[in-house]
């Protein structure tokens, strides 16, 4: 794996946002979190709108205009070597909200189809992870759905301890703690 390091959105990736977009919908089309951590980049009709959507969540007196409640940072998650979008990861700056105390965690993510198997999702939640300890938080639940194999590995390898298995609308997911 070459070395990563996360970015908030830009402009200067805007074409690799939207390659990364395209290559998500052609490869996960039957996956309900294929677009995990990316702040709503399938329903945004330009790169400009969703970086614009990710500046105003960023931010507690504005994220309520684009339909959040708790403020969250996107990153895009950038291969040193050749400047590409490896993944995209966010974190939520609190999970003082039912869905995101429950099933929603601290973050998600998604790796891009040609990039996985490669150890990037670890990476990318480790370096999320001193994310979340520059904003305070101590603790920071990751979920995922419990056929998930790859994520509930990610989340193991960053030091996540199981909690429980709960079900969201018929959807098995299972809630562990980070230490940060």
């Amino acid at each position: 794996m070459d070395t990563i390091r996360l970015i908030s959105p830009d402009h200067d990736h805007a074409k690799d946002i939207w390659a990364f977009r395209s290559e998500i919908l052609e490869n996960d089309a039957d996956s309900e979190d294929q677009f995990a951590g990316c702040m709503s980049l399938d329903t945004c009709s330009s790169v400009e709108e969703w970086i614009r959507i990710c500046e105003l969540r960023s931010n507690k007196a504005t994220c309520g205009e684009v339909g959040s409640q708790v403020p969250s940072d996107t990153y895009l998650a950038v291969r040193q070597s050749d400047d590409r979008i490896v993944g995209i990861i966010d974190l939520r700056h609190h999970i003082d909200h039912p869905i995101l105390g429950t099933w929603g965690g601290h973050c998600g993510y998604s790796v891009r189809p040609s990039e996985r198997r490669k150890g990037y999702g670890k990476e990318m939640l480790r370096l999320n992870i001193q994310n979340a300890r520059k904003l305070g938080i101590e603790k920071m639940l990751v979920t995922c759905n419990a056929d998930n194999i790859a994520s509930e590995k990610i989340i193991l390898d960053n030091g996540g301890v199981f909690e429980k298995t709960i079900d969201v609308d018929g959807a098995q997911m299972k809630r562990y703690w980070i230490t940060v």
